[in-house]
Protein backbone atom coordinates (compact mmCIF):
# COMPACT_ATOMS: atom_id res chain seq x y z
CA UNK A 1 0.00 0.00 0.00
CA UNK A 2 1.04 3.61 -0.42
CA UNK A 3 2.39 5.50 2.56
CA UNK A 4 0.68 8.74 1.57
CA UNK A 5 -2.38 8.26 3.76
CA UNK A 6 -5.92 9.51 3.21
CA UNK A 7 -7.78 11.69 5.68
CA UNK A 8 -10.57 13.03 3.45
CA UNK A 9 -14.04 11.54 3.28
CA UNK A 10 -14.48 12.00 -0.47
CA UNK A 11 -12.08 11.56 -3.35
CA UNK A 12 -10.23 14.42 -4.99
CA UNK A 13 -11.91 15.14 -8.33
CA UNK A 14 -8.61 16.33 -9.83
CA UNK A 15 -6.96 12.90 -9.55
CA UNK A 16 -6.99 10.63 -12.59
CA UNK A 17 -8.67 7.86 -10.61
CA UNK A 18 -11.53 10.05 -9.38
CA UNK A 19 -12.17 11.69 -12.73
CA UNK A 20 -12.38 8.39 -14.59
CA UNK A 21 -14.41 6.69 -11.86
CA UNK A 22 -17.01 9.45 -11.70
CA UNK A 23 -17.12 10.47 -15.36
CA UNK A 24 -15.64 7.55 -17.27
CA UNK A 25 -17.46 4.40 -16.18
CA UNK A 26 -20.65 2.87 -17.51
CA UNK A 27 -22.18 2.42 -14.07
CA UNK A 28 -21.77 6.14 -13.31
CA UNK A 29 -22.56 7.61 -16.72
CA UNK A 30 -25.61 9.44 -15.35
CA UNK A 31 -23.08 11.75 -13.63
CA UNK A 32 -21.41 12.64 -16.92
CA UNK A 33 -24.75 13.10 -18.67
CA UNK A 34 -25.90 15.50 -15.95
CA UNK A 35 -22.64 17.45 -16.09
CA UNK A 36 -22.70 17.77 -19.88
CA UNK A 37 -26.32 18.93 -19.91
CA UNK A 38 -25.54 21.52 -17.24
CA UNK A 39 -22.45 22.61 -19.19
CA UNK A 40 -24.42 23.14 -22.40
CA UNK A 41 -26.91 25.44 -20.66
CA UNK A 42 -29.99 23.93 -22.30
CA UNK A 43 -28.69 24.20 -25.87
CA UNK A 44 -29.51 20.52 -26.20
CA UNK A 45 -30.46 17.64 -23.93
CA UNK A 46 -28.33 14.51 -23.86
CA UNK A 47 -30.37 11.45 -22.97
CA UNK A 48 -27.81 8.71 -23.51
CA UNK A 49 -24.07 8.36 -24.05
CA UNK A 50 -21.89 5.56 -25.35
CA UNK A 51 -18.30 5.37 -24.17
CA UNK A 52 -15.73 5.05 -26.94
CA UNK A 53 -12.21 3.66 -26.78
CA UNK A 54 -10.16 6.32 -25.00
CA UNK A 55 -7.01 5.41 -26.93
CA UNK A 56 -7.06 6.55 -30.53
CA UNK A 57 -4.46 5.79 -33.19
CA UNK A 58 -3.69 7.67 -36.37
CA UNK A 59 -4.41 6.36 -39.83
CA UNK A 60 -1.10 4.49 -39.88
CA UNK A 61 0.44 2.20 -37.26
CA UNK A 62 3.40 4.53 -36.84
CA UNK A 63 1.22 7.65 -36.33
CA UNK A 64 1.16 9.36 -32.96
CA UNK A 65 -1.69 8.22 -30.73
CA UNK A 66 -4.01 10.16 -28.43
CA UNK A 67 -5.24 8.98 -25.06
CA UNK A 68 -8.33 10.82 -23.84
CA UNK A 69 -9.49 11.02 -20.25
CA UNK A 70 -13.10 10.46 -21.34
CA UNK A 71 -14.35 9.98 -24.89
CA UNK A 72 -17.99 9.31 -25.72
CA UNK A 73 -20.85 10.11 -28.08
CA UNK A 74 -24.51 10.83 -27.46
CA UNK A 75 -27.62 9.39 -29.06
CA UNK A 76 -27.29 11.88 -31.94
CA UNK A 77 -23.79 10.72 -32.78
CA UNK A 78 -22.13 13.89 -31.45
CA UNK A 79 -18.70 13.30 -29.98
CA UNK A 80 -17.51 14.54 -26.57
CA UNK A 81 -13.88 14.64 -25.47
CA UNK A 82 -13.66 15.53 -21.78
CA UNK A 83 -10.24 16.24 -20.29
CA UNK A 84 -9.09 17.09 -16.79
CA UNK A 85 -5.92 19.21 -16.91
CA UNK A 86 -4.03 19.61 -13.63
CA UNK A 87 -1.39 22.01 -14.86
CA UNK A 88 -0.58 24.42 -17.64
CA UNK A 89 1.16 23.06 -20.73
CA UNK A 90 3.12 25.09 -23.25
CA UNK A 91 1.03 23.85 -26.19
CA UNK A 92 -2.26 23.19 -24.41
CA UNK A 93 -4.39 24.80 -27.12
CA UNK A 94 -2.53 22.89 -29.82
CA UNK A 95 -3.27 19.67 -27.96
CA UNK A 96 -6.99 20.49 -27.85
CA UNK A 97 -7.05 21.07 -31.60
CA UNK A 98 -5.04 17.93 -32.27
CA UNK A 99 -7.31 15.75 -30.14
CA UNK A 100 -10.41 17.05 -31.92
CA UNK A 101 -9.03 15.81 -35.25
CA UNK A 102 -9.44 12.20 -34.16
CA UNK A 103 -13.16 12.73 -33.60
CA UNK A 104 -13.37 14.36 -37.03
CA UNK A 105 -11.44 11.73 -38.99
CA UNK A 106 -13.14 8.67 -37.59
CA UNK A 107 -16.55 9.93 -38.71
CA UNK A 108 -15.55 9.30 -42.33
CA UNK A 109 -17.18 6.01 -43.45
CA UNK A 110 -15.76 3.73 -46.10
CA UNK A 111 -17.05 4.26 -49.61
CA UNK A 112 -19.17 7.14 -50.81
CA UNK A 113 -19.52 10.01 -48.33
CA UNK A 114 -20.88 13.55 -48.57
CA UNK A 115 -18.59 14.91 -45.78
CA UNK A 116 -21.46 15.51 -43.38
CA UNK A 117 -20.12 15.57 -39.80
CA UNK A 118 -21.72 15.28 -36.39
CA UNK A 119 -20.94 17.86 -33.72
CA UNK A 120 -17.72 17.61 -31.73
CA UNK A 121 -17.20 19.05 -28.26
CA UNK A 122 -13.75 19.23 -26.68
CA UNK A 123 -14.12 20.10 -23.00
CA UNK A 124 -11.22 21.04 -20.73
CA UNK A 125 -11.67 21.20 -16.96
CA UNK A 126 -8.57 23.20 -16.04
CA UNK A 127 -6.95 23.50 -12.65
CA UNK A 128 -5.11 26.59 -13.94
CA UNK A 129 -5.90 29.73 -15.92
CA UNK A 130 -5.37 30.38 -19.62
CA UNK A 131 -6.75 33.93 -19.57
CA UNK A 132 -5.19 35.51 -16.44
CA UNK A 133 -6.53 39.00 -17.24
CA UNK A 134 -10.11 37.80 -17.75
CA UNK A 135 -12.34 37.14 -14.72
CA UNK A 136 -14.67 34.77 -16.60
CA UNK A 137 -14.12 31.08 -15.85
CA UNK A 138 -16.28 29.73 -18.71
CA UNK A 139 -14.96 30.03 -22.27
CA UNK A 140 -16.70 28.67 -25.37
CA UNK A 141 -14.66 28.79 -28.55
CA UNK A 142 -15.81 28.24 -32.14
CA UNK A 143 -14.48 28.96 -35.63
CA UNK A 144 -15.53 32.55 -36.28
CA UNK A 145 -15.41 34.96 -39.22
CA UNK A 146 -13.30 37.83 -37.91
CA UNK A 147 -14.92 40.38 -40.21
CA UNK A 148 -18.58 39.57 -39.50
CA UNK A 149 -18.07 38.16 -35.96
CA UNK A 150 -20.41 35.34 -36.98
CA UNK A 151 -19.77 31.66 -36.26
CA UNK A 152 -18.32 30.10 -39.41
CA UNK A 153 -18.80 26.48 -38.31
CA UNK A 154 -21.01 25.50 -35.38
CA UNK A 155 -20.22 21.78 -35.19
CA UNK A 156 -16.79 22.20 -33.60
CA UNK A 157 -16.84 23.56 -30.07
CA UNK A 158 -14.12 23.96 -27.46
CA UNK A 159 -15.21 24.67 -23.89
CA UNK A 160 -12.67 25.55 -21.21
CA UNK A 161 -13.45 25.84 -17.50
CA UNK A 162 -10.83 27.71 -15.47
CA UNK A 163 -11.56 26.19 -12.07
CA UNK A 164 -9.32 28.49 -9.96
CA UNK A 165 -11.60 31.38 -10.96
CA UNK A 166 -14.75 29.63 -9.69
CA UNK A 167 -15.10 31.02 -6.17
CA UNK A 168 -18.83 30.74 -5.44
CA UNK A 169 -19.79 29.64 -1.94
CA UNK A 170 -22.55 27.15 -1.19
CA UNK A 171 -25.15 29.87 -0.54
CA UNK A 172 -24.34 31.45 -3.93
CA UNK A 173 -25.09 28.37 -6.04
CA UNK A 174 -28.00 29.03 -8.36
CA UNK A 175 -27.88 26.68 -11.34
CA UNK A 176 -27.09 23.00 -11.77
CA UNK A 177 -23.94 24.10 -13.56
CA UNK A 178 -22.86 26.12 -10.50
CA UNK A 179 -23.41 23.06 -8.34
CA UNK A 180 -21.35 20.82 -10.57
CA UNK A 181 -18.42 23.22 -10.56
CA UNK A 182 -18.69 23.57 -6.79
CA UNK A 183 -18.51 19.78 -6.41
CA UNK A 184 -15.57 19.43 -8.78
CA UNK A 185 -13.67 22.21 -7.04
CA UNK A 186 -14.44 21.28 -3.42
CA UNK A 187 -15.23 17.55 -3.23
CA UNK A 188 -12.02 16.56 -1.43
CA UNK A 189 -12.56 19.16 1.32
CA UNK A 190 -16.17 18.25 2.12
CA UNK A 191 -17.02 16.10 5.13
CA UNK A 192 -20.72 15.85 4.35
CA UNK A 193 -23.08 16.50 1.49
CA UNK A 194 -23.94 20.24 1.28
CA UNK A 195 -27.60 21.17 1.73
CA UNK A 196 -27.57 22.98 -1.63
CA UNK A 197 -26.84 19.76 -3.50
CA UNK A 198 -30.11 17.87 -3.08
CA UNK A 199 -30.57 16.70 -6.67
CA UNK A 200 -30.70 12.93 -7.17
CA UNK A 201 -27.57 12.97 -9.30
CA UNK A 202 -25.56 14.26 -6.35
CA UNK A 203 -26.96 11.51 -4.12
CA UNK A 204 -25.35 9.09 -6.53
CA UNK A 205 -22.12 11.09 -6.74
CA UNK A 206 -21.55 11.28 -2.99
CA UNK A 207 -22.24 7.57 -2.65
CA UNK A 208 -19.63 6.52 -5.21
CA UNK A 209 -17.14 9.21 -4.12
CA UNK A 210 -16.93 8.09 -0.48
CA UNK A 211 -13.51 6.57 0.11
CA UNK A 212 -14.64 4.35 3.00
CA UNK A 213 -16.83 2.40 0.58
CA UNK A 214 -13.96 1.46 -1.74
CA UNK A 215 -12.79 -2.10 -1.93
CA UNK A 216 -9.14 -2.89 -1.35
CA UNK A 217 -8.19 -2.60 -5.04
CA UNK A 218 -10.01 0.71 -5.50
CA UNK A 219 -8.44 2.17 -2.39
CA UNK A 220 -4.96 1.17 -3.55
CA UNK A 221 -5.52 2.66 -7.00
CA UNK A 222 -6.86 5.87 -5.50
CA UNK A 223 -3.94 6.20 -3.09
CA UNK A 224 -1.53 5.82 -6.01
CA UNK A 225 -3.43 8.42 -8.03
CA UNK A 226 -3.60 10.80 -5.07
CA UNK A 227 0.12 10.39 -4.42
CA UNK A 228 0.88 11.20 -8.06
CA UNK A 229 -1.34 14.26 -7.88
CA UNK A 230 0.28 15.51 -4.67
CA UNK A 231 3.77 14.87 -6.03
CA UNK A 232 2.92 16.79 -9.19
CA UNK A 233 1.43 19.67 -7.17
CA UNK A 234 4.54 19.81 -4.98
CA UNK A 235 6.83 19.94 -8.03
CA UNK A 236 4.79 22.75 -9.59
CA UNK A 237 4.69 24.70 -6.32
CA UNK A 238 8.44 24.32 -5.85
CA UNK A 239 9.12 25.50 -9.41
CA UNK A 240 6.83 28.48 -8.92
CA UNK A 241 8.44 29.42 -5.61
CA UNK A 242 11.90 29.19 -7.13
CA UNK A 243 10.77 31.43 -9.93
CA UNK A 244 9.43 33.96 -7.44
CA UNK A 245 12.63 33.80 -5.39
CA UNK A 246 14.76 34.36 -8.48
CA UNK A 247 12.56 37.28 -9.45
CA UNK A 248 12.92 38.86 -6.02
CA UNK A 249 16.69 38.38 -6.02
CA UNK A 250 16.96 39.84 -9.51
CA UNK A 251 14.80 42.78 -8.50
CA UNK A 252 16.87 43.43 -5.39
CA UNK A 253 20.08 43.31 -7.43
CA UNK A 254 18.64 45.71 -9.95
CA UNK A 255 17.53 48.00 -7.13
CA UNK A 256 21.01 48.05 -5.61
CA UNK A 257 22.53 48.73 -9.02
CA UNK A 258 20.16 51.64 -9.64
CA UNK A 259 20.87 53.06 -6.18
CA UNK A 260 24.63 52.88 -6.70
CA UNK A 261 24.30 54.55 -10.10
CA UNK A 262 22.32 57.42 -8.58
CA UNK A 263 24.99 57.91 -5.91
CA UNK A 264 27.72 57.99 -8.57
CA UNK A 265 25.79 60.55 -10.60
CA UNK A 266 25.29 62.82 -7.57
CA UNK A 267 28.96 62.51 -6.68
CA UNK A 268 29.99 63.32 -10.27
CA UNK A 269 27.81 66.43 -10.29
CA UNK A 270 29.45 67.66 -7.12
CA UNK A 271 32.93 66.94 -8.46
CA UNK A 272 32.19 68.90 -11.65
CA UNK A 273 30.94 71.80 -9.56
CA UNK A 274 34.23 71.68 -7.68
CA UNK A 275 36.12 71.85 -10.97
CA UNK A 276 37.67 68.39 -11.01
CA UNK A 277 38.85 67.05 -14.42
CA UNK A 278 36.38 64.76 -16.21
CA UNK A 279 38.97 61.95 -16.38
CA UNK A 280 39.41 62.01 -12.60
CA UNK A 281 35.66 62.01 -12.02
CA UNK A 282 35.31 58.97 -14.31
CA UNK A 283 38.06 57.15 -12.39
CA UNK A 284 36.48 57.78 -8.98
CA UNK A 285 32.78 57.22 -9.88
CA UNK A 286 32.97 54.49 -12.51
CA UNK A 287 30.87 56.58 -14.91
CA UNK A 288 31.93 57.00 -18.54
CA UNK A 289 33.28 60.33 -19.79
CA UNK A 290 30.22 60.62 -22.07
CA UNK A 291 27.88 60.18 -19.09
CA UNK A 292 29.76 62.79 -17.06
CA UNK A 293 29.79 65.33 -19.88
CA UNK A 294 25.98 65.03 -20.20
CA UNK A 295 25.44 65.98 -16.53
Amino acid sequence: MCSEGIFERYINFYTDFAFKKLFGTEINKDLLISFLNALLHGKEEIKEITYLNAERLGTQEYDRRAVFDVYCKNEKGEHFIVEMQKGEQQFFKDRSIYYSTFAIREQAPRGVWNYGLKGIYTIGILNFTIYPDNTDFYHEVKLTDLATKEVFYDKLTFIYLEMPKFTKKENELETLFDKWLYVIHNLATLMERPQALQERVFTHLFEVAEIAKFNRKERYEYEESLKNYRDWFSVMETAENKGIAKGIAKGMAQGVEIGEKRKAVEMAKQMRTDGMPVESIARYTGLSIEEIEEL
